[in-house]
């Protein structure tokens, strides 16, 4: 059952007391950094010190935070603010996906990753049938092919190239 203070706030009432939180704890932990990311040059104008800009900004970011938080009509964590919570929080799902990529291809080489990322990462989409899995296999191997080759983009060897023959280990550094 909503409050008259709910019913009179425009917008959506779902998520903002996790937002607000997150919102305040983040600019907070990012103002505690402040003296370590940045300095205090002697001799120099208040407005000129290489501190006091990113210090403004993120003092507005925790004191409007604040009032945000302050100003929402309830401020307890409800079910449905979890529910909307997860929503936004599925797309960093695929950052995870991107960044095991990014950590795999320096140790197992560039064409095998691309050749498993491509048919997991479809078949996580809803992609199911074995021609649709084979043809990104294919699409994997024909990117690599194409960026390494034709485009001849600098991409470092793997780790695990290093335990090829000669003539092989220098063909996969190059072209796979």
């Amino acid at each position: 059952m909503s409050t008259p203070e709910e019913r009179r706030f425009v917008g959506r009432l779902q998520g903002q007391v996790i937002f607000a939180i997150g919102f305040v704890a983040f600019s907070v932990l990012l103002l505690s950094q402040i003296g370590e990311q940045t300095k205090w040059a002697k001799g120099t104008n208040l407005f000129a010190q290489p501190r006091f800009w990113p210090a403004v900004g993120l003092g507005g970011m925790v004191l409007f935070g604040a009032l945000h938080f302050w100003r929402l009509p309830r401020h307890r964590v409800r079910r449905t603010d979890v529910i909307e919570a997860r929503i936004w929080a599925q797309p960093l799902e695929y950052a995870l996906w991107f960044m095991g990529y990014v950590l795999l291809v320096p140790i197992i080489g560039y064409l095998p990753v691309t050749m498993a990322f491509v048919p997991a990462l479809m078949w996580r989409m809803g992609y199911r049938s074995k021609r649709i899995l084979w043809i990104g296999v294919a699409f994997g191997a024909l990117v690599v092919v194409m960026f390494k080759s034709l485009l001849q983009v600098r991409i470092p060897g793997a780790v695990l190239y290093e335990y090829l023959p000669g003539g092989l280990r220098s063909f996969f550094i190059l072209n796979l």
